[in-house]
C-alpha cells in the first residue's frame, strides 16, 4: 500500500514521522472563490492548484519512490476584492488570510516540517501570500516559506498561449477555459465570451499587468467577468497546459527535495526580532 501524501489522512504518529524526515516538505495549495466569467465555475482557481498538487505528489512518488513531501487540504477562499463586482465573489481580508497562513505554518514548523509551499492558483492574490510569507518565515525562521503561482515556474507553459491572448488574456479566458475543458468538462458552460479588452491601449510602457501595472478592477474592464478571449478554448490545449504544468512543477520539486533550498539561519537573533 502506497503512503498516503495527504496530511489529513495520517495519524498523529504518521505525521509526526514525517515532519521529522529530513527536508521533509507540505504544499499547500490555495484558490479563490470569484466569479469566472459565465463560462466556468467558481471554484476555478482552488480545482486547478489541488489537481496540480495532487498529480505532482502522484509523479513524485512513482515507481516506489518515497519523497519527504505531502500536502494540506486546499484552501478555497482567498482575497478577490477586485471580483466584488459580480455575484457569487467570496473574498476575505487580506489581515485574515496572512493570519491564517501565520498561525497554521507556524504550528506546522512546531511539529518539525522543514519547509511550506504556499501552491496559489489566483493571480489576484500572489503578492499577498509573499507577505504572508515573509511574516511567516520572521515569526518561525526554522521554516522556509516558499510562495509560489501555479502558473509561473514550469517553462513552456505560456508558449502554448498565442498573442494576443497570452498578455491580454488574464481572467477566465483561452487558458483557463481550456485547462477546465481538460480537468472538469462538467463544469464548464456554453459561453466563450471575448470581453475585458481595453478600449484604447496605455501609453508607453504601461499595462494592466507588469513592471508598471495598476490596480484594476474586473467591473471596469468586463461586463461578463472575463478579461480575454475564449473562443479558441478546448479540451486538447488544456491537455498540453496541464501536462506541460505537471511536468515542469515535478522537475521543479524533485530538484528542491534532493537539495537544502532555501537555507535557514534560525540561530540569527535578527531573525527572531
Amino acid at each position: 500500500m502506497r503512503p498516503s501524501r495527504r496530511l489529513e489522512q495520517l495519524s498523529w504518529p504518521e505525521l509526526q514521522r514525517a515532519a521529522g524526515r529530513p527536508s521533509s516538505t507540505v504544499i499547500w495549495p490555495f484558490g479563490a472563490f470569484e466569479q469566472h466569467g459565465p463560462q466556468l465555475p467558481l471554484g476555478t482557481d482552488a480545482l486547478f492548484a489541488e489537481r496540480l498538487a495532487a498529480a505532482v505528489l502522484e509523479r513524485l512518488g512513482q515507481d516506489g519512490a518515497d519523497p519527504p513531501i505531502w500536502s494540506l487540504p486546499c484552501w478555497s477562499f482567498g482575497f478577490s476584492p477586485e471580483h466584488r463586482g459580480f455575484p457569487g465573489t467570496l473574498s476575505l481580508p487580506a489581515e485574515l488570510l496572512i493570519a491564517q497562513v501565520v498561525a497554521l505554518g507556524g504550528q506546522l514548523a512546531a511539529a518539525g516540517f522543514r519547509r511550506l509551499v504556499l501552491f496559489n492558483g489566483h493571480g489576484g492574490q500572489i503578492a499577498l501570500l509573499q507577505v504572508a510569507a515573509r511574516q511567516l518565515r520572521a515569526a518561525y525562521p526554522e521554516l522556509a516559506v516558499l510562495p509560489l503561482f501555479l502558473w509561473s515556474g514550469p517553462e513552456g507553459v505560456a508558449e502554448l498561449i498565442p498573442e494576443p491572448e497570452r498578455s491580454q488574456g488574464l481572467h477566465a479566458g483561452l487558458a483557463e477555459t481550456s485547462l477546465m475543458l481538460h480537468l472538469a468538462p462538467e463544469l464548464v458552460g456554453p459561453q466563450r465570451p471575448v470581453d475585458g479588452l481595453l478600449p484604447e491601449p496605455p501609453p508607453p510602457g504601461w499595462s494592466l499587468e507588469g513592471a508598471v501595472p495598476q490596480a484594476w478592477l474586473t467591473a471596469d474592464l468586463s461586463r461578463s467577468g472575463v478579461v480575454g478571449d475564449a473562443r479558441g478554448a478546448d479540451a486538447a490545449l488544456g491537455e498540453r497546459l496541464f501536462e506541460q504544468l505537471v511536468a515542469g512543477w515535478t522537475r521543479l520539486f524533485s530538484d528542491l527535495l534532493a537539495s537544502a533550498w532555501p537555507p535557514v539561519s534560525s540561530g540569527s537573533p535578527w531573525l527572531q526580532s
